[in-house]
């Protein structure tokens, strides 16, 4: 399994790869996890059965990003007490922050369950699918502890410098998950309610799994009787830099939302080619979001240890890998648009995908960029610029799919993108320069 590593050693290239690998993995990983229950309930269990996995999706993603915030802003906190060397305050750090994602995971999880079926009616989800929707919701909710408990043990092993043993355990939770899936919905014809157990079983036995090798294995983490004490100004900062990442991550659904409600306007085949592309611009878009991570933990390292010429070198070889991701994945979406939106259909929507794509394959390089900074500026735990920029680069993606679908189609939902993302890159190049201006 992985161990503790100073990133502010050695090659930054290899460091960078290294950690941003594992990280890529799991992304990879989470993405088929997510997909398993629907795939599962489709095939084995109702229509209905399917419709509730999919009306309890956003929901859940809405939970657990709020656990990824704070979990992101832990990370930054504890990799600069590690590249400080500041060992016994890493051990408070540690200690504070699983005692905060305890008392929030159970208390948001008292919020969902007292407010889970206003939720529902407000959602109007249909009749002959409400019963099952609740089942899940309820059941898969109390695997949330265990989530929010996973993503700080997750981020506590990235400060300091391991990437690699999460992607073990998220391996096995994902494994876990496919078996009790087929067991309990296929054999035991559990329909969704058999899925959410599978769910809350396999988050729970990677938790403890993780917790256990945390304890073994990292020193600095196994934290005796009296070393529970938490700092409050250690979760202060740990709650107000996780809280705006929390915030700015809430983003992008909200933002997703809204431009639904434009796209549904024009048609199924609109419709079914802009579910499909944003399926190929999200795998597209997890390595950039890979090598931003990375940015990310080796940026608060230096920073902890003062050495700003290593920071700079990192940032600047970060943005190289990023770029040079942004150009490689430009060609391959271009080239191979075609096959690519095949897989998931035939028909007119197929035409508007290939359209869409041959577009948007050109801007990919700029996220690529908005995530290499944005790495950058967490690092150093400048949240308040990255929330700035998500919110300017969505807010300006929202106007411009209202404004250009109209007039070009669907590919105006890619110019939008592109719109948002060089703005956003703009803010982030001039509070760039202020801090170089600041800090020399």
């Amino acid at each position: 399994m992985g161990s503790m590593k100073d990133l502010t050693q050695g090659n930054v290239y290899r460091n960078l790869t290294e950690f941003a690998v594992p990280i890529l993995l799991g992304n990879l990983l989470q993405l088929t996890y997510n997909a398993v229950d629907s795939i599962v309930v489709g095939r084995y269990a109702s229509e209905a059965a399917l419709a509730a996995v999919g009306i309890c999706g956003p929901v859940m993603s809405i939970v657990i990003l709020g656990a990824s915030g704070i979990s992101i802003g832990a990370s930054a906190f504890m990799g600069q007490c590690y590249g400080a060397k500041k060992m016994k305050q890493l051990k408070q750090a540690f200690a504070s922050v699983m005692l905060l994602s305890l008392v929030m995971a159970f208390a948001i999880l008292a919020v969902c369950m007292i407010f889970c079926h206003p939720l529902l009616m407000a959602l109007q989800v249909p009749q002959e699918a409400y019963s099952l929707t609740e089942q899940y919701l309820r059941i898969v909710l109390l695997s949330f502890p265990f989530t929010f408990l996973y993503n700080v043990l997750t981020a506590s092993l990235r400060s300091v410098g391991d990437s690699k043993t999460p992607i073990i355990f998220l391996g096995i939770s994902c494994a876990i998950n496919i078996v009790l899936d087929v067991i309990l919905v296929r054999q035991f014809h559990m329909s969704a309610a058999g899925a959410a157990i599978a769910t809350l079983f396999a988050e729970g036995i990677s938790c403890v799994l993780c917790l256990a090798h945390v304890y073994r294995n990292v020193p600095v983490f196994s934290l005796k009787k009296g070393e529970w004490t938490p700092d409050r100004q250690i979760m202060r900062t740990v709650l107000k830099n996780g809280s705006i990442t929390a915030f700015q991550q809430l983003m992008q659904p909200i933002g997703k939302v809204l431009i639904q409600g434009c796209i549904n306007g024009y048609g199924v085949s609109v419709i079914a080619a802009f579910n499909a592309v944003n399926r190929v611009d999200d795998f597209a878009c997890i390595p950039e979001q890979s090598i931003s991570h990375a940015i990310m933990n080796y940026t608060s390292q230096c920073d902890g240890a003062g050495n700003k010429e290593k920071m700079k070198e990192g940032f600047r070889k970060g943005m190289i890998l990023e770029i040079g991701y942004g150009i490689l994945i430009f060609l391959a979406i271009f080239w191979f648009r075609g096959p690519i939106i095949r897989l998931f259909g035939s028909g007119s929507m197929t035409n508007i995908g290939t359209d869409y794509l041959k577009v948007m394959a050109v801007f990919y390089i700029l996220p690529a960029i908005t995530n290499g900074i944005q790495g950058f500026f967490r690092g150093i735990q400048r949240m308040k610029v990255t929330f700035a920029a998500t919110c300017i680069q969505i807010t300006l993606r929202v106007i411009f799919v209202y404004l250009l679908l109209p007039r070009i189609g669907m590919n105006g939902a890619a110019y939008a993108c592109a719109v948002g993302w060089t703005v956003m890159i703009g803010y982030q190049i001039v509070k760039l320069a202020k801090l170089r201006r600041e800090v020399g």
